[in-house]
């Protein structure tokens, strides 16, 4: 034995069992290859993808899709985010040439509802590009960090201004049956996959502080709508959450007639606020944390 090991074995500080990357390493460099070895029942549990993705292990998966984004996003800093919600089909404006090309008859009405709520990128990337370049930092960890669904569109718009600014963002990709990935915008080590769409969820809101919704599809709304339940209900203290789009959200759900029917309280529509421009939600932003423009200091 080395003094440097016997040094280590009287380290107070010196782990006395090896890691399990360690472990892992003396069984791929030490095993012999007979027939138990080869069998799967032999491998390590945490390297036998084949009993993880088992019935029976649902509830360690959903730990592990709770535990990795949570550890990652602790190691790189991120103390809170701007969440951005929205359609995955709204074209940006370098595309509405190439989607105005794409009208028939049948779908002229689709594509020009799509063409014109462009904008909204536009509006998306502003205000992502907009709070990006503000770098607020409090406590030593980065607040407003971007985060987006990882896909295109509006969610590309939000990874897209936080890179124009010269910051990082999040993005939190589903796995779907058809094919999907993240856009290139998103920061690489901050590109998340899940299988759960609850735990998904849970990570958009985890570190919210303020939450964007432009105009979107299902998924919009349910991350939407399970938002202003949980703040509803007390399970979560309220945030900013700012609709953009006033036009299509009153078209597509009649807010006022909940309250009229007396399924929701009139006071419930005041949950959100409505917004047009980045600046705007800026605007509300700050005047819900009360914070100081030049400085973006919460007042003593």
């Amino acid at each position: 034995m080395t003094d440097e090991n016997k040094k280590q074995e009287r380290d107070l500080k010196d782990r006395k069992f090896y890691r399990a990357e360690q472990e892992a390493e003396f069984t791929d460099k030490g095993t012999p290859d007979t027939p138990q070895t080869r069998h799967p029942a032999y491998r390590l549990a945490f390297r036998d993808t084949d009993f993880l993705v088992r019935e029976e292990l649902r509830p360690v998966r959903f730990q592990l899709e709770l535990l990795k984004p949570e550890m990652l996003l602790d190691e790189a800093g991120v103390g809170s985010t701007l969440v951005m919600y929205g359609s995955a089909r709204i074209p940006s404006p370098d595309k509405v040439d190439e989607m105005r090309a794409s009208i028939t008859d049948a779908n002229r009405t689709v594509v020009e509802r799509l063409v014109e709520k462009a904008k909204y990128y536009t509006e998306a990337h502003k205000l992502a590009k907009m709070v990006s370049e503000k770098s607020i930092v409090e406590d030593g960890k980065r607040q407003f960090v971007i985060c987006s669904g990882g896909g295109p569109s509006i969610m590309e718009a939000a990874n897209r201004g936080a890179s124009d600014a010269g910051a990082e963002s999040i993005g939190l990709n589903i796995v779907l049956p058809h094919e999907q990935a993240p856009n290139k915008y998103v920061t690489p080590y901050l590109s998340f996959q899940f299988h759960y769409f609850a735990l998904r969820k849970m990570h958009f809101l985890l570190r919210a502080k303020a939450v964007a919704v432009f105009p979107g599809g299902f998924g919009t709304f349910d991350e939407f709508f399970e938002l202003l339940t949980l703040i509803q209900t007390g399970k979560m203290k309220p945030i900013p959450i700012l609709l953009f789009g006033k036009d299509f959200w009153n078209r597509v759900i009649d807010f006022e007639a909940l309250a009229e029917e007396g399924t929701i309280n009139k006071d419930d529509l005041n949950l959100f606020r409505w917004c047009e421009t980045a600046d705007e939600a800026w605007g509300h932003i700050c005047g819900f944390y009360k914070l100081n423009e030049p400085t973006l200091k919460a007042p003593c």
